[in-house]
């Protein structure tokens, strides 16, 4: 099995991704926002309302909630991801690739701490090669 990182690392690793998270929520929290709010400062836009607005209007409306509930769906996925990456932590396997074994490159990890493949072994994945 390849080298793990050290516990300080680990630390580092953990302290990033404690801070992707907070500012994730907080993303979320404005999302949440954004489609409880969504039509209340226009007037005539609220679903009682909705015909009385033009249609183009109505659309729009319509495209930014589902856009909204759709990065809350990507946010929250993410989040849940860190989730799993602060367990490998907890295991002693974070950083390492699940293919080959080997450690994933820090610079990967700090970019990436949800990753579980190294690069290589991602692409060849993606060829089909794996």
């Amino acid at each position: 099995m390849a080298k793990k990182y050290s516990n300080a690392k680990l630390k580092q690793f953990r302290k990033s991704i404690e801070k992707r998270m907070e500012e994730i929520a907080e993303d979320m929290g404005d999302i949440h926002d954004g489609i409880l709010d969504n039509g209340n400062d226009s007037e005539g836009s609220s679903q009682e309302s909705v015909f009385s607005v033009h249609m183009a209007d109505a659309g729009t409306d319509s495209f930014e909630q589902e856009k909204n509930y759709l990065l809350m769906g990507r946010e929250s996925d993410y989040y849940k991801n860190l989730e799993i990456a602060l367990d490998r932590i907890d295991d002693g396997i974070f950083g390492i690739c699940k293919i080959c074994a080997e450690l994933i490159p820090e610079e990967r990890m700090l970019e990436v701490p949800n990753a579980t493949k190294c690069v290589g072994c991602k692409e060849k994945e993606k060829l089909g090669l794996v």
